[in-house]
């Protein structure tokens, strides 16, 4: 528990006590700590919810926030612009409050009136059963990652990192919301393995080509996928003979083929297709695809 340990030593006081009264067993399925100005504190577990007692202010709002970011305002000035920071541990902080807009874009949030603190999981081993078709001829294989919202596609993205990693292959994660790695003093706060590269923060657009011209990489691993540019970004990997494995949201074939990268899926950009939900928990494999040509790749 010293993740959420770290986390409580930065909340007022009368919510450190208020968690020290929920059952261990129940801290240890947490997901999110969820404020909210005015309202009891709600805490996520794995399938199930609970309410703390007491109301959270706006002044407890403002100073868990900057106990959080450690008070580095300009450090965290383009993450908080998008409504989020990544915290040491790689834990994510989504942020609502007033919007400030400038040239027509959010360029601040102020008024603080909600915190979500999302934590981060590592679950080594969860991608295992996924080597055979992660790896053929000791090459890795492109693969989509298909997942509803908190069904686990980072986690597993983040396995498949040092699975493949530790197998000699040379992996290059383009981390734009700097959660797969969720990078901290230039260190990756999770075991990625080896042999991997992280960009941190950067668009996948400039990204993925930034990290085929500079790290040689074998596979680029990225999380959901779906702006215009992320998809020309995806076509210059299977130019250059990098494999891609990434995430997209969704639940089904036909969610994809409504989405944005439909025609990555059907002109064969990815051999596998890997759908998720949450029925025994995060990263619970619903089915596979494999497209037959995967095994003839050279």
């Amino acid at each position: 528990m010293n993740t959420l340990e770290n986390i409580l030593k930065k909340l007022p006081a009368h919510l450190v006590r208020e968690f020290a009264n929920v059952p261990d067993p129940l801290l240890e399925q947490l997901e999110e700590i969820r404020l909210i100005c005015g309202k009891p504190v709600r805490i996520n577990c794995k399938r199930t919810e609970k309410f703390l007692t007491e109301n959270i202010s706006k002044d407890d709002l403002q100073n868990i926030l900057n106990n959080l970011i450690k008070f580095s305002y300009y450090a965290y000035e383009e993450d908080m612009a998008k409504g989020f920071v990544t915290i040491e541990g790689g834990h994510r902080v989504g942020i609502c409050g007033k919007t400030v807009i400038k040239n027509g874009e959010p360029a601040l949030i102020k008024e603080i009136s909600s915190l979500n603190i999302r934590f981060a999981k590592e679950i080594i081993g969860c991608a295992s059963s996924l080597i055979p078709i992660l790896i053929k001829n000791e090459r890795p294989i492109s693969t989509l990652i298909v997942s509803p919202p908190g069904c686990g596609k980072t986690t597993m993205l983040r396995d498949i990192a040092r699975i493949l990693s530790r197998r000699k292959i040379k992996v290059a994660i383009c981390d734009e919301r700097s959660e797969i790695a969720g990078m901290y003093n230039s260190m990756p706060s999770f075991d990625l393995g080896p042999r991997t590269d992280v960009l941190d923060g950067c668009e996948k657009a400039y990204g993925i080509s930034m990290l085929i011209r500079s790290m040689s990489p074998d596979v680029i691993i990225t999380d959901e996928i779906g702006k215009v540019t992320d998809i020309n970004a995806a076509e210059m990997c299977s130019v250059a003979g990098v494999s891609l494995i990434t995430s997209v949201h969704g639940n089904c074939r036909r969610d994809i083929l409504e989405s944005p990268i439909s025609t990555l899926v059907k002109n064969g950009t990815f051999k596998n297709i890997v759908y998720l939900s949450s029925a025994e928990g995060p990263g619970t494999i619903k089915n596979i695809e494999c497209i037959k040509e995967a095994a003839h790749d050279s």
